[in-house]
């Protein structure tokens, strides 16, 4: 069989790779070794958000009382997880359909590139099928990064996967890292009833946040019950007897054991880039990731790769854009479209925790926006002074904004609160727009809303602030 495009992998670069060529007038298949939708909609973003939502509800009836409601209720462990996969299922249901309406043709299997224009497919009982087609988009995506002294067995050492799927709720749990996984698993267990305590290597929690960030993230955590150890590692762990034994080295050099039911390992994320025909065909790889070029290129004409396989962030909304790119490049080169698409700002991405209170960030931090040369002005807006929060009973965190100085110009927005993961494309748009503190001030926002911390924020920055 011969298309124009074959698309190895289904995740949220893949499938809108797929679609946006579909569209183009390219004749597409998709090849998916599991589910369609990968990681993203089956075992991250999506089904991950599920659990989030059933932690937050079970969190409302705990403080009901706060809100002049009487209300009780326990949590079913296995009916919130068994909500979860449902959502995730639903989601993968809906991708098999845009595949459907889109005529792109659906390959089961594993697909590796075997030469120019041709991808070997290997079904689950081992059969074997070559298709052809002018153009390859490699989505692989990635996989739970495994550290040498803290071996995943799959029960008592677990990654992500299993933490979705658990049969029972620990009593105790170790989250070794503190990225946006460590810490969204850390407030959904924490909130319904698990003792989690959460070892990180770097000085601080959530670290590529803005420093002010990840302290409040770090109060609030305390505050729920989290117990947390920054500057250190995990050196070993013990499995054999009820629980783990985990011995833990502090940024003194000494040591000390921590004990629970299971240990989660969330410290990042490995590139699939392994038996899928890069090296044999000349494409090149770097630190584990797929060398492109600004319109997702390889080394290897005709060859495309995006997502968590090529260097970008490793996050949906990138892959999505990725992909979209390499489609509408493929298009300009065959003359379908007219104009080269536009190359992705990688510093204009923007990063949402769903953790209770939620982060979302934009553009540079305080400390890379001085280190970058910038003077600058900075301005924040604390949600304890909101009345849409206070009304909410969500008064915890705050916006931070940082501009240029000398021309106004947007540099970065960092938020921590309820609902910022919502809030935070104002400032994608406004800095894409090359919009100024200026034009931000005059734009009205509504009231009562949270979203009038990003004005109140630039306000407080130029020191016109008027609620604080």
């Amino acid at each position: 069989m011969a298309y124009d495009v074959i698309v190895i992998g289904s995740g949220p670069g893949g499938y809108p790779a797929a679609i946006r060529a579909s569209q183009l007038g390219f004749k597409v298949a998709i090849i998916e070794k599991e589910s369609l939708g990968g990681i993203c909609l089956n075992w991250g973003c999506i089904p991950t958000k599920a659990l989030i939502k059933s932690a937050n509800v079970y969190d409302y009836i705990k403080h009901s009382a706060n809100y002049g409601i009487n209300a009780t209720g326990t949590q079913d462990f296995p009916a919130v997880i068994q909500r979860s996969r449902g959502v995730a299922d639903k989601m993968s249901k809906g991708v098999q359909f845009l595949m459907k309406k889109n005529k792109i043709d659906v390959i089961m299997g594993t697909g590796k590139v075997k030469g120019k224009g041709k991808v070997e497919v290997t079904a689950a009982d081992g059969t074997k099928q070559i298709i052809e087609s002018k153009y390859i988009v490699v989505a692989t995506g990635g996989r739970s990064r495994e550290l040498p002294n803290l071996k995943q067995d799959g029960k008592k050492v677990i990654g992500y996967r299993e933490a979705m799927v658990l049969p029972g709720q620990p009593k105790s749990m170790i989250i070794v890292g503190s990225g946006a996984i460590g810490v969204e698993f850390a407030y959904v267990y924490n909130s319904m009833g698990t003792k989690v305590t959460i070892v990180e290597f770097m000085p601080r929690i959530v670290p590529v946040e803005d420093e002010e960030i990840s302290k409040e993230l770090e109060k609030q955590y305390k505050k729920q019950g989290i117990e947390i150890f920054t500057n250190a590692s995990v050196e070993s762990v013990d499995t054999s007897g009820n629980g783990v034994k985990a011995q833990v080295k502090k940024q003194d050099g000494s040591m000390m054991t921590l004990e629970a039911d299971i240990v989660l390992s969330a410290v990042g994320v490995v590139a699939n880039i392994e038996n899928i025909g890069l090296e044999e065909n000349g494409i090149k790889t770097e630190k584990g990731k797929i060398i492109v070029d600004k319109y997702q290129q390889t080394t290897i004409p005709g060859v495309y790769a995006i997502g968590d396989c090529t260097p970008g962030q490793a996050l949906a909304h990138v892959a999505s854009k990725e992909g979209i790119n390499a489609a509408e490049h493929m298009a300009y080169l065959e003359k379908k479209i007219a104009h080269l698409p536009d190359v992705i700002d990688y510093n204009n991405v923007p990063g949402c925790t769903y953790c209770t209170p939620e982060i979302a960030s934009v553009g540079y931090t305080e400390k890379a926006a001085k280190e970058a040369g910038y003077d600058i002005k900075v301005g924040k807006f604390p949600f304890i002074a909101s009345g849409k929060a206070s009304a909410a009973g969500a008064t915890e965190g705050f916006v931070k904004v940082i501009f240029d100085a000398k021309y106004g110009e947007f540099l970065g927005c960092h938020m921590i609160g309820a609902n910022v993961t919502e809030m935070i494309a104002e400032a994608v748009v406004a800095r894409k727009l090359e919009t100024t503190a200026h034009e931000i001030l005059n734009a009205i926002h509504p009231h009562p809303t949270m979203s009038e911390g990003l004005k109140e924020a630039t306000a407080a920055a130029y020191g016109e602030a008027i609620d604080i």
